[in-house]
């Protein structure tokens, strides 16, 4: 059941979420770990995405489970920081069982803060291992801190961009079921409230909220620095294809957050994970994935992280 203090992804059981965070150079990156292993499944809708580890967890491959989800800054430098994960799950002795070895499965996606702080800091090794030490089932810190902390939002020509950050959400059923997402939020897009419409983070001009979407039309724009990226899991027991096409139906709450969204200049990335042994039907599951991204991408842009 979940916790009535904690509304996040770390209700769940298994998961466990870690920042680590350099506020100077305004960059970081989280994980998400499921030690235990998790059925992954992932969906790319932008069109300029940073990965790692895509294609070992799709439907019809020898590995199909990952052990750590890295969400991260320093757009492709920052896959650098995967290695301190699979270093941190090594240890442990986590992973796929390889002959002799056991070799962490660690699917990861980046963001490009580069234009916000230091561009020569990037999230590397060490500080992906800090993040696993950081790691807990606590209630997620929010805002401007780990992958987040260098996010922006609402970018296009004559406009000023809001802070970006992170945000988590969980949502429950009455049956036990359990759907939670953690997303990165660092959109060419404005952030918008999926049930009113109304801004809540994005473009300016003069201090005032404007129409992103329509400054955007026929504007020449600088390609891959902007993303939103994430992770769903849930306690549902689901097949490969199941958790893949959660992931899928996910980008429906992304697309009712964020105006537009899965641009050419995006690289919008969802993965899922199905971490239980709960029974219950994938639509159910997809319906609640997109809910939870649409609410952790509006906490993103609106916790303030102390």
């Amino acid at each position: 059941m979940m916790s009535p203090t904690n509304h996040t992804i770390t209700a769940i059981t298994g998961i466990k979420v870690g920042h680590a965070t350099n506020p100077t150079a305004r960059t970081g990156c989280t994980v998400i770990l499921c030690e235990e292993s998790a059925t992954a499944g992932v969906d790319v809708r932008g069109s300029a995405p940073g990965t790692r580890e895509t294609e070992a967890i799709r439907p019809g491959r020898l590995v199909q489970k990952a052990h750590a989800v890295l969400l991260t800054g320093g757009s492709a430098f920052g896959l650098d920081a995967a290695s301190g994960v699979v270093q941190y799950l090594e240890e442990r002795n986590v992973g796929f069982l390889a002959g002799p070895v056991r070799v962490p499965i660690v699917p990861a996606a980046v963001i490009f803060d580069l234009g916000v702080g230091d561009a020569r800091v990037r999230p590397d090794r060490q500080m992906g291992y800090d993040a696993c030490l950081n790691a807990s089932d606590e209630l997620v810190p929010m805002g401007p801190v780990g992958a987040g902390t260098g996010a922006t939002v609402g970018k296009g020509p004559r406009v000023e961009a809001s802070p970006g950050g992170i945000g988590s959400a969980c949502r429950q059923l009455t049956d036990g079921l359990l759907v939670g997402a953690i997303m990165v939020v660092n959109a060419l897009g404005n952030v918008v409230h999926p049930k009113t419409g109304e801004i809540v983070a994005g473009a300016k001009e003069n201090g005032a909220f404007v129409d992103i979407t329509e400054r955007l039309l026929g504007a020449e724009l600088f390609a891959g620095t902007n993303t939103t990226i994430g992770v769903i899991a849930t306690n549902a027991a689901l097949s490969p294809a199941e958790v893949t096409k959660v992931a899928e139906m996910g980008h429906d709450g992304l697309a009712r957050a964020i105006r537009p969204a899965h641009t050419m200049f995006d690289g919008d990335t969802l993965f899922a994970l199905s971490i239980g042994t709960h029974t219950s039907d994938v639509n159910t599951v997809g319906i609640l994935a997109a809910e939870v991204v649409a609410e952790a991408i509006v906490k993103a842009v609106t916790s303030p992280f102390l």
